[in-house]
């Protein structure tokens, strides 16, 4: 494709850590973009598998992170070897749609609020079609449908940002794991909109081993209790307050199974209310599951919809009680919540 000199330089950094499996079909459809525009870097933190090779095949220029330091370091260091008026961020487990970075650019450059757009997941998953993954993959996309407009977190799979806003923001907080997405945008839209929409689309290759889902689920609720009390507010997004109680409903349940054993048969009411209320709280999505894939996988999805509501509780629960505990964990966030900062753009 000739390049256009008339549009912005769009760099695409596609961090990555052993996604070997996925990083051909990643970069291949990176390179079959419709923008014309494009420089591609893939940032390999250490890879121990063929993710270099890989690039390298297809003549991906590649950059070593030198020492494993994860996603957020990865980006900063995508950021600052490349050239692009616009920064592209992709996972190296997701392929982007032929239109996802022309779209990208042509909402970012029509309006000087917005600081970031992010793009939104198909629902069925990339490469690993477990049943795991077909939860994720319908979970995911229908929380990310249901947010689309104005979020304050970053959905980083796959996001375009304006040069000058990252070196104006700052880099990612490298020292984050499982939420430097979460605190960059909390830092970005303190200044600017973040835009999260459908035009932009992308599949991606979701967990597919509950152990592992889960594990992330948990450390994410946990550390986000910190960056919540810092910020005094909630995400806006997925966090909804529905959600919210949805889970703790979840959790609830639990305990409430000793009621019966206490107060005989009635006593199954309240666990059985409890359950009543979570499956509520989210009811919209359990309508959507069933209309694509029918009763017996909603059956199923409820069910493990259940066990990620009480690890994400759990998580939350964890990371309250840490809060209380080490003044190390409260401090977390301390760096990226100044005292005096300048308003969002627009407002007073």
């Amino acid at each position: 494709m000739t390049p256009d000199p008339g549009r912005p330089l769009v760099s695409v950094i596609v961090p990555n850590y052993n996604y070997a499996e996925s990083l051909d079909l990643c970069l291949r459809s990176i390179l079959d973009q419709t923008y014309p525009n494009l420089e591609i870097l893939l940032v390999d933190d250490c890879s121990t598998d063929q993710s270099v090779a890989v690039a390298e095949a297809l003549g991906v220029r590649v950059v070593s992170t030198g020492v494993n330091g994860g996603c957020g370091r990865a980006r900063n260091i995508g950021a600052a070897q490349s050239a692009g008026e616009l920064l592209c961020y992709v996972d190296s487990d997701l392929v982007l749609a032929p239109d996802a970075v022309a779209n990208a650019v042509e909402l970012l450059v029509g309006d000087a609020r917005i600081g970031a757009v992010c793009g939104i997941e198909d629902p069925e998953p990339l490469l690993h079609d477990t049943a795991v993954a077909r939860y994720r993959g319908l979970q995911y996309h229908y929380w990310s449908i249901s947010a689309e407009g104005d979020v304050s977190f970053l959905f980083p799979a796959v996001c375009l940002i304006r040069r000058t806003v990252f070196e104006e923001i700052g880099p990612f907080n490298p020292a984050l794991r499982h939420t430097e997405e979460v605190d960059y945008g909390y830092r970005l839209t303190r200044r600017y909109r973040l835009l999260l929409t459908s035009r932009v689309r992308g599949r991606h290759d979701h967990d597919h081993e509950l152990r592992g889902l889960l594990r992330k689920l948990f450390h994410r609720g946990r550390l986000r209790i910190p960056l919540y009390a810092r910020a005094r507010r909630f995400g806006q997004g997925f966090e909804t307050a529905s959600r919210a109680w949805g889970s703790l409903a979840a959790f609830a349940v639990l305990p409430a199974l000793a009621v019966p054993l206490l107060f005989g048969p009635w006593g199954a009411v309240l666990p059985a209310a409890l359950l009543g209320v979570s499956l509520a709280c989210d009811a919209g999505m359990y309508a959507f599951v069933r209309r694509r894939h029918g009763l017996p996988f909603l059956i199923f999805f409820a069910g493990l919809h259940f066990l990620v509501n009480v690890t994400i509780t759990a998580g939350v629960a964890t990371g309250a009680l840490q809060w209380l505990a080490s003044g190390t964990f409260r401090r977390l966030y301390d760096a990226s919540f100044p005292v005096d900062h300048p308003p969002l753009r627009g407002t007073a």
